[in-house]
């Protein structure tokens, strides 16, 4: 048994296709053609009709099947002058073959082998607030109260606003739902978190904090997930509600809240971080937002604080090595920091309130910084670290960290913020409220 080698006939649109079983079963089972094969991989009309030739008539257009076979038999994908790209893309997307096409318009994700693939000019005046790679290629930008949605082939879908409420985070659930965190209007009872159609921008759920048994009106800054369906969330409300919020993915429901100690702010988290390996969130709380840097482990099985360190009372140098950004990095048993002069520093996370080892090996920045900088972002993503420092995002690789590519393009300013996902990695620029899209080209089919 396994996959034969009878020829398959198809009329697309009253043109005519011979191939191979083989050939269509590279499209996979969850696939249009999937359901030609049994669980063998054998196709279901030989073993009905052993001497039938039969072809299998589909009403769809032959010209974007013609690319779409080829790219079966082939693995690459070229697309000629008289197909346009969305109608192969829509006719990919009946097939079930949207996985292939990206997979061959760009490669498996590695930050030192990025090429920048376009730039999309925002739609909405002023700078952008943050922007998130979905899980699928796709993109959505938060500027103020909008949160603009770009699918994988970067057609925006209709905008989200939310009325005068300045968007703080965005996350995506999946490649249909995206999480938007806002703050309170005063007098208006709103603000919080909503969970919205990421192609129509419809509201689908609002997320209530119960606080005394009394749903409260609360801002929402910092936005955290798990693999076990959970939301976390930094919260503010009128009264005793400081604190992260937490979530089922699933029901919308409140599961738990941990109230901030005294000192630590975590109502006004800037970044949220799961921790698989040691089931804690990380909970960043970094200057400027306040005068100084707060960096935790939570622990909600034991409601407690398994972990910290804060820079009160510890000697700055001349150069003020101010955190503006942390990341978890579990295998290291560190957390990784950043200055404002892209200097990397180290937290051990087997010390409790240690010190940061900083590193000025990776500094980028010659001389004065620029009069309305932006400040750096971190992300970790398949061993590689990513830091972004005015116009540029530098990647470090190896047990050492060590500096290993940059990206950097000329138009645009400042990157105020990225993101990676959908093997793509996106950065939004301050100043002429633009990002760029940076792919990995395909390996060459051999």
């Amino acid at each position: 048994m396994g996959i034969q080698k009878d020829m398959v006939k198809f009329n697309v649109g009253g043109r005519i296709f011979q191939t191979t079983a083989t050939t269509i079963a590279n499209a996979g089972r969850d696939s249009f053609f999937g359901a030609l094969f049994d669980d063998n991989w054998d196709l279901r009309q030989q073993q009905q009709q052993p001497n039938s030739r039969q072809e299998f008539f589909i009403d769809r257009n032959p010209d974007c099947f013609a690319v779409l076979l080829d790219l079966l038999r082939t693995g690459d994908l070229y697309i000629p002058s008289n197909v346009p790209e969305r109608l192969l893309y829509r006719e990919a997307m009946f097939y079930g073959l949207t996985d292939h096409v990206r997979s061959a318009k760009w490669g498996p994700f590695d930050g030192n082998r990025l090429k920048l693939s376009r730039s999309v000019t925002g739609r909405a005046p002023g700078d952008g607030t943050a922007i998130r790679a979905g899980p699928d290629g796709g993109c959505c930008v938060a500027h103020g109260s909008m949160v603009h949605v770009f699918d994988w082939m970067l057609e925006e879908h209709p905008p989200i606003n939310l009325d005068y409420q300045r968007v703080n985070d965005i996350g995506w659930i999946n490649a249909e739902n995206v999480l938007i965190s806002a703050c309170e209007r005063l007098g208006k009872g709103d603000g919080g978190m909503g969970l919205f159609s990421s192609s129509t921008g419809d509201l689908r759920h609002k997320f209530n904090v119960v606080h005394d048994n009394q749903i409260k009106s609360f801002t929402a800054g910092a936005l955290g997930f798990s693999p076990d369906y959970k939301i976390f969330a930094s919260c503010k409300g009128r009264s005793n509600e400081y604190g992260i919020g937490v979530w089922d993915q699933v029901t919308g429901k409140q599961m738990d809240f941990v109230y901030e100690s005294p000192g630590w702010y975590l109502g006004d988290a800037d970044k949220l971080q799961w921790l698989n390996g040691s089931n804690c969130l990380l909970v960043a709380t970094l200057f400027p937002r306040k005068d100084n840097c707060y960096i935790s482990l939570l622990d909600f099985r034991e409601k407690r604080m398994v972990w910290s360190w804060s820079d009160i009372g510890a000697p700055l140098t001349i150069d003020e090595k101010r955190v503006r950004d942390a990341i978890a990095m579990e295998e290291c048993n560190s957390i990784c920091v950043v200055n404002e002069y892209d200097d990397l520093g180290f937290i051990d996370l087997r010390i409790n309130g240690g010190s940061v080892r900083w590193s000025s090996r990776s500094r980028l920045l010659k001389g004065k910084l620029p009069d309305e900088p932006c400040y750096p972002k971190l992300a970790l993503h398949n061993g590689q670290l990513f830091s972004s420092m005015n116009d540029c995002i530098s990647v470090f690789c190896g047990p050492d960290w060590v500096l290993t590519s940059r990206l950097r393009r000329s138009y645009g300013g400042s990157i105020c913020n990225f993101s990676i996902g959908g093997d793509r990695l996106f950065a939004l620029h301050s100043e002429e409220n633009v990002f760029d899209v940076w792919e990995t080209p395909p390996l060459p089919v051999i």
